[in-house]
Protein backbone atom coordinates (compact mmCIF):
# COMPACT_ATOMS: atom_id res chain seq x y z
CA UNK A 1 0.00 0.00 0.00
CA UNK A 2 1.34 3.43 -0.96
CA UNK A 3 1.82 5.72 2.01
CA UNK A 4 0.84 9.32 1.36
CA UNK A 5 3.23 12.05 2.53
CA UNK A 6 1.72 14.35 5.17
CA UNK A 7 1.65 17.51 3.05
CA UNK A 8 -1.03 19.02 5.29
CA UNK A 9 1.50 19.08 8.12
CA UNK A 10 3.94 21.03 5.95
CA UNK A 11 1.21 23.48 4.93
CA UNK A 12 0.07 23.95 8.53
CA UNK A 13 3.64 24.55 9.70
CA UNK A 14 4.22 27.08 6.93
CA UNK A 15 1.05 28.90 7.95
CA UNK A 16 2.14 29.07 11.57
CA UNK A 17 5.57 30.36 10.61
CA UNK A 18 4.12 33.01 8.31
CA UNK A 19 2.03 34.37 11.17
CA UNK A 20 4.93 34.56 13.61
CA UNK A 21 5.78 38.19 14.27
CA UNK A 22 9.43 39.17 14.04
CA UNK A 23 10.32 42.29 16.00
CA UNK A 24 12.05 45.04 14.06
CA UNK A 25 15.43 45.93 15.59
CA UNK A 26 15.52 49.20 17.50
CA UNK A 27 18.44 51.01 19.12
CA UNK A 28 19.11 54.50 20.39
CA UNK A 29 22.09 56.85 20.28
CA UNK A 30 23.53 55.42 23.49
CA UNK A 31 24.03 52.11 21.68
CA UNK A 32 26.08 53.54 18.78
CA UNK A 33 29.57 52.08 18.42
CA UNK A 34 30.47 53.78 15.12
CA UNK A 35 28.88 56.44 12.95
CA UNK A 36 29.80 58.02 9.62
CA UNK A 37 27.59 60.54 7.81
CA UNK A 38 30.19 61.08 5.06
CA UNK A 39 30.59 64.75 5.81
CA UNK A 40 34.39 64.87 5.84
CA UNK A 41 36.50 62.14 4.24
CA UNK A 42 36.82 58.39 3.73
CA UNK A 43 39.34 57.79 6.50
CA UNK A 44 37.03 55.12 8.00
CA UNK A 45 37.03 53.14 4.77
CA UNK A 46 39.30 51.15 2.47
CA UNK A 47 38.32 51.26 -1.21
CA UNK A 48 39.01 48.31 -3.51
CA UNK A 49 37.79 49.27 -6.99
CA UNK A 50 38.49 48.35 -10.58
CA UNK A 51 39.83 50.72 -13.19
CA UNK A 52 37.48 53.48 -14.33
CA UNK A 53 35.38 53.67 -11.17
CA UNK A 54 35.17 56.39 -8.54
CA UNK A 55 34.20 56.48 -4.87
CA UNK A 56 34.13 59.91 -3.25
CA UNK A 57 32.14 62.16 -0.97
CA UNK A 58 29.69 64.43 -2.80
CA UNK A 59 27.17 66.61 -0.93
CA UNK A 60 27.54 64.68 2.31
CA UNK A 61 27.11 61.23 0.79
CA UNK A 62 29.40 58.45 -0.36
CA UNK A 63 28.93 58.53 -4.13
CA UNK A 64 30.06 55.41 -6.04
CA UNK A 65 30.17 55.23 -9.82
CA UNK A 66 31.54 51.85 -10.79
CA UNK A 67 32.82 50.23 -13.97
CA UNK A 68 34.40 46.88 -13.05
CA UNK A 69 33.54 46.15 -9.42
CA UNK A 70 33.84 47.96 -6.11
CA UNK A 71 34.17 46.83 -2.49
CA UNK A 72 34.48 49.46 0.25
CA UNK A 73 35.49 48.06 3.64
CA UNK A 74 34.76 49.65 6.98
CA UNK A 75 38.15 49.78 8.70
CA UNK A 76 36.99 48.60 12.10
CA UNK A 77 36.50 44.93 12.87
CA UNK A 78 33.04 44.21 14.28
CA UNK A 79 32.06 41.69 16.93
CA UNK A 80 28.63 40.19 17.55
CA UNK A 81 26.10 41.22 18.77
CA UNK A 82 25.74 44.27 16.53
CA UNK A 83 23.35 45.92 14.11
CA UNK A 84 24.62 47.69 10.99
CA UNK A 85 22.41 50.41 9.53
CA UNK A 86 22.68 52.70 6.51
CA UNK A 87 20.69 54.46 3.79
CA UNK A 88 21.20 53.75 0.11
CA UNK A 89 19.96 55.22 -3.15
CA UNK A 90 20.45 53.70 -6.61
CA UNK A 91 20.79 56.62 -9.00
CA UNK A 92 18.73 56.43 -12.20
CA UNK A 93 19.13 59.72 -14.05
CA UNK A 94 20.46 58.65 -17.41
CA UNK A 95 24.12 58.37 -16.48
CA UNK A 96 26.42 55.79 -18.04
CA UNK A 97 26.21 53.48 -15.02
CA UNK A 98 22.71 54.36 -13.80
CA UNK A 99 21.44 50.79 -14.33
CA UNK A 100 19.81 50.24 -10.87
CA UNK A 101 21.49 47.00 -9.85
CA UNK A 102 23.65 45.50 -7.12
CA UNK A 103 23.11 47.13 -3.75
CA UNK A 104 25.28 44.45 -2.15
CA UNK A 105 27.21 43.97 1.08
CA UNK A 106 29.52 41.65 3.02
CA UNK A 107 29.59 41.36 6.80
CA UNK A 108 31.49 39.39 9.44
CA UNK A 109 34.09 38.85 6.72
CA UNK A 110 37.38 37.10 7.47
CA UNK A 111 40.24 36.19 5.13
CA UNK A 112 41.27 32.64 6.16
CA UNK A 113 44.78 33.40 4.89
CA UNK A 114 45.01 36.54 7.05
CA UNK A 115 42.35 36.18 9.78
CA UNK A 116 43.55 39.19 11.74
CA UNK A 117 43.78 41.60 8.80
CA UNK A 118 41.24 41.66 5.97
CA UNK A 119 43.40 44.29 4.23
CA UNK A 120 46.55 42.16 3.95
CA UNK A 121 45.64 40.96 0.46
CA UNK A 122 46.23 43.92 -1.87
CA UNK A 123 45.34 42.02 -5.05
CA UNK A 124 41.52 41.85 -4.91
CA UNK A 125 40.97 45.15 -6.73
CA UNK A 126 37.17 45.03 -6.62
CA UNK A 127 36.90 41.95 -8.87
CA UNK A 128 34.08 39.80 -7.46
CA UNK A 129 35.66 36.31 -7.82
CA UNK A 130 38.59 37.49 -5.69
CA UNK A 131 36.23 37.66 -2.69
CA UNK A 132 34.91 34.12 -2.99
CA UNK A 133 37.66 32.61 -0.78
CA UNK A 134 36.62 34.82 2.15
CA UNK A 135 34.45 33.61 5.02
CA UNK A 136 31.46 35.93 5.33
CA UNK A 137 27.75 36.66 5.02
CA UNK A 138 26.62 38.24 1.75
CA UNK A 139 23.47 39.81 0.37
CA UNK A 140 23.24 40.66 -3.31
CA UNK A 141 20.17 42.92 -3.35
CA UNK A 142 18.86 43.54 -6.86
CA UNK A 143 21.73 41.73 -8.57
CA UNK A 144 21.93 40.41 -12.12
CA UNK A 145 20.43 43.57 -13.62
CA UNK A 146 17.92 43.83 -10.78
CA UNK A 147 16.43 40.37 -11.30
CA UNK A 148 17.62 38.53 -8.14
CA UNK A 149 18.09 39.18 -4.44
CA UNK A 150 20.22 36.54 -2.72
CA UNK A 151 21.67 35.68 0.68
CA UNK A 152 24.73 33.48 0.97
CA UNK A 153 26.96 32.22 3.75
CA UNK A 154 30.49 31.84 2.38
CA UNK A 155 32.40 29.16 4.36
CA UNK A 156 35.81 30.21 2.98
CA UNK A 157 37.75 28.30 0.36
CA UNK A 158 35.74 29.49 -2.64
CA UNK A 159 32.40 27.74 -2.14
CA UNK A 160 29.24 29.90 -2.28
CA UNK A 161 26.31 27.73 -1.17
CA UNK A 162 22.80 29.15 -1.12
CA UNK A 163 19.56 27.77 0.29
CA UNK A 164 16.65 27.68 -2.21
CA UNK A 165 14.54 30.02 -0.08
CA UNK A 166 17.31 32.63 -0.15
CA UNK A 167 17.08 33.18 -3.93
CA UNK A 168 14.33 35.81 -4.30
CA UNK A 169 13.02 36.90 -7.69
CA UNK A 170 9.70 38.63 -7.03
CA UNK A 171 9.50 42.34 -7.99
CA UNK A 172 8.81 43.31 -4.38
CA UNK A 173 12.40 42.33 -3.50
CA UNK A 174 14.05 44.36 -6.26
CA UNK A 175 15.47 47.89 -6.35
CA UNK A 176 13.75 51.11 -7.34
CA UNK A 177 15.74 53.88 -8.94
CA UNK A 178 16.14 57.16 -7.03
CA UNK A 179 14.40 55.73 -3.95
CA UNK A 180 16.30 55.88 -0.64
CA UNK A 181 16.01 52.70 1.41
CA UNK A 182 17.15 51.99 4.95
CA UNK A 183 19.08 48.74 5.37
CA UNK A 184 19.50 47.11 8.79
CA UNK A 185 21.67 44.03 9.30
CA UNK A 186 21.57 42.09 12.57
CA UNK A 187 24.39 39.79 13.65
CA UNK A 188 23.37 38.56 17.09
CA UNK A 189 25.02 35.22 17.75
CA UNK A 190 23.21 32.75 15.51
CA UNK A 191 20.46 35.24 14.60
CA UNK A 192 21.28 36.73 11.22
CA UNK A 193 18.79 39.19 9.73
CA UNK A 194 18.58 41.59 6.80
CA UNK A 195 15.90 44.30 6.89
CA UNK A 196 14.81 46.78 4.22
CA UNK A 197 12.66 49.77 5.26
CA UNK A 198 11.36 47.92 8.30
CA UNK A 199 10.54 44.73 6.39
CA UNK A 200 12.45 41.55 7.15
CA UNK A 201 13.93 40.09 3.96
CA UNK A 202 16.12 37.35 5.48
CA UNK A 203 15.85 35.75 8.91
CA UNK A 204 18.52 33.04 9.18
CA UNK A 205 19.44 30.85 12.14
CA UNK A 206 23.13 29.94 11.94
CA UNK A 207 24.12 26.99 14.13
CA UNK A 208 27.79 27.85 13.63
CA UNK A 209 27.70 31.65 13.41
CA UNK A 210 30.41 34.05 12.35
CA UNK A 211 30.90 36.19 15.44
CA UNK A 212 33.44 38.72 14.19
CA UNK A 213 34.76 40.23 11.00
CA UNK A 214 34.59 43.23 8.68
CA UNK A 215 31.72 44.93 6.85
CA UNK A 216 31.82 46.18 3.26
CA UNK A 217 29.60 47.86 0.72
CA UNK A 218 29.72 46.04 -2.61
CA UNK A 219 28.52 46.93 -6.11
CA UNK A 220 29.39 46.59 -9.80
CA UNK A 221 28.59 48.69 -12.87
CA UNK A 222 26.22 50.97 -10.99
CA UNK A 223 25.77 54.45 -9.52
CA UNK A 224 25.08 54.29 -5.79
CA UNK A 225 24.78 56.86 -2.99
CA UNK A 226 25.23 55.88 0.68
CA UNK A 227 24.61 57.83 3.86
CA UNK A 228 24.01 57.69 7.63
CA UNK A 229 26.11 54.61 8.35
CA UNK A 230 25.89 53.39 11.94
CA UNK A 231 26.90 50.35 13.95
CA UNK A 232 24.93 49.69 17.12
CA UNK A 233 25.80 47.48 20.06
CA UNK A 234 23.03 44.99 20.82
CA UNK A 235 22.40 43.57 24.27
CA UNK A 236 23.87 40.12 24.87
Amino acid sequence: MKIMKPYWIIILAAGILSQTAIAQPTCDKDDILYSDNFEDDLSNWVVEQGEGGTAKIIDGQLDIVDEKGCTIWFRHKLKSPVMIEYEATMVDKGGKRDRVSDLNCFWMAIDPEHPENIFADKSRGGRFPNYHPLRLYYVGYGGNDNSTTRFRRYPGGGERPMLPGHDLRDPEYMLEGNKTVKIQIVSDGGKIQYWRDGEIIYDFKDDNPYLEGWFAFRTVRSHLKLDNFKVYRLEE
